[in-house]
């Protein structure tokens, strides 16, 4: 059975309050988890208006328009050890106020800190502890409508909330609770938070999904309900290392992103996304073709080449029990490659789809428009990608001594008639 999303199951509901919503947009995918892998809790069975979904196919194989970024960044934060204020030791979150302030959370020293658009420090804000605006732990960032900032914050997983002047505004803390950082998601303009978890069906075999629950929250932190489970990575056991867990090689997974008035929902295993509206409402469903996803024995051969000489480079190079079942006949192995590594949702709204890097080939990004739209092909970026905008693309790198830094690129993308 494919794991993925059953296109056939798509529906829409009418527009009601969030709350209401949230009910009808679970069972888009109630077909799909009942028949594809286990669910927590019965998903009610009601009636959704399909109206008005609009379905956007695109060939981007087809097409030649290419975005760019310039070569030299426009702005770099972090790169300087003997200011303070510009060292990070670990970024796990960075973003860009409508002014062109940047702002980049250090989890190790629980600072937020923000620079203008050339880099100089301006403020910081946060500091480890239990009062109003500290952190435990920061972790992941989020900017909403007017520059309002939401920090993440572990454990249990919570939210600090900062005008852009650094200003503490207040706290919210989710119930019932979730432990842990959400694994994808993100925050809505209007304060509904997305977060997903997986829950680990852990079959030794590897016959049995575990399952992404994407929950969301009102801007107070009150559980408004499930927005889907959707069937995720299977894991098991090979006898080289029975005590290791391990995914098949290649295997396709679910991916959500939130930002915006926005919430896609995708999975690896199709080429196309789920937009939902602010309101939990399914708008648009984004597909493209991708030819030659078949897995060959040259792929599997070339994955495990690769990773033997990648591990003969690492900090500890003795070779151990996990490695041979990393490259065991016993793995299983995917018959397609996914056509998905991760979803973002671009600050303008744009879909960036980053495709998933096959043996000894980086594929790089496919941007849609707002309105399905296919618009360019973004190659292999030089670091992680934080976000986009319309016309720059903020990247976090590592340097060799793993000094993290943010660096600001300017963006070009074509028009969509360009695309065409």
């Amino acid at each position: 059975m494919n794991p993925g999303m059953n296109a056939a199951a798509l529906t829409v509901s009418s527009r009601r309050t969030p709350h209401h919503l949230l009910a009808a947009v679970a069972a888009i995918f109630a077909s799909l988890a009942a028949t594809c892998g286990p669910v927590s809790q019965p998903i009610p069975d009601i009636e959704i208006d399909s109206a008005g979904v609009q379905i956007v196919t695109s060939h981007p194989a087809n097409s030649d328009a290419t975005c760019a970024i310039n070569t030299e960044p426009s702005a770099v934060i972090g790169e300087d050890e003997g200011d303070e204020d510009q060292w990070f030791s670990s970024i796990r979150g960075a973003g860009r106020f409508s002014d062109g302030s940047i702002v980049a959370v250090d989890r190790t020293s629980a600072e937020v800190r923000i620079y203008d658009e050339s880099g100089r420090h301006l403020r910081n804000m946060g500091r480890h502890g239990e009062g109003p605006g500290e952190f435990r732990d920061p972790f992941l960032l989020w900017i909403t409508a007017e520059d309002t900032l939401w920090v993440g914050d572990y454990r249990p997983w919570r939210y600090n909330i900062f005008t852009p002047q650094g200003d503490f505004v207040r706290q919210v803390n989710l119930s019932p609770l979730m432990p842990n950082p959400p694994s994808s998601g993100g925050v809505l303009d209007n304060g509904y938070s997305v977060n997903s978890t997986s829950k680990r069906a852990r079959n030794e075999n590897f016959s049995v999904a575990d399952t992404l629950v994407v929950l969301v929250y009102d801007p107070d932190g009150r559980l408004v309900g499930n927005l889907a489970r959707i069937p995720d990575r299977t894991s098991g056991m090979v006898s080289d290392a029975e005590n290791f867990w391990l995914f098949p090689l290649f295997q396709s997974f679910a991916e959500v992103d939130a930002s915006g008035s926005t919430i896609v929902l995708g999975h690896g295993s199709e080429t196309e996304v789920r937009v939902l509206d602010d309101e939990f409402n399914l708008r648009l469903i984004v597909r493209w073709s991708e030819p030659d996803r078949e897995v060959t024995s040259g792929d599997v051969r070339a994955w495990r080449e690769d990773f033997i000489e990648r591990r003969s480079q690492w900090a500890e190079p003795d070779w151990r029990d996990f490695d041979d079942a990393r490259i065991s006949p016993e793995r299983p192995v995917a018959d397609l490659f996914p056509a998905i590594s991760s979803i973002m949702i671009g600050r303008d709204g744009r879909i960036w789809v980053r495709q998933y890097d096959r043996p000894r080939e980086d594929r790089g990004w496919l941007a849609f428009g707002p309105d399905g739209g296919f618009l360019c092909h973004l190659p292999q970026l030089p670091g992680s990608v934080r976000e986009f905008g319309a016309d720059y693309v903020l990247l976090q790198r590592e340097s060799e001594l793993g000094i993290h830094s943010v660096h600001l690129h300017r963006l070009e993308v074509p028009s969509a008639a360009e695309a065409m």
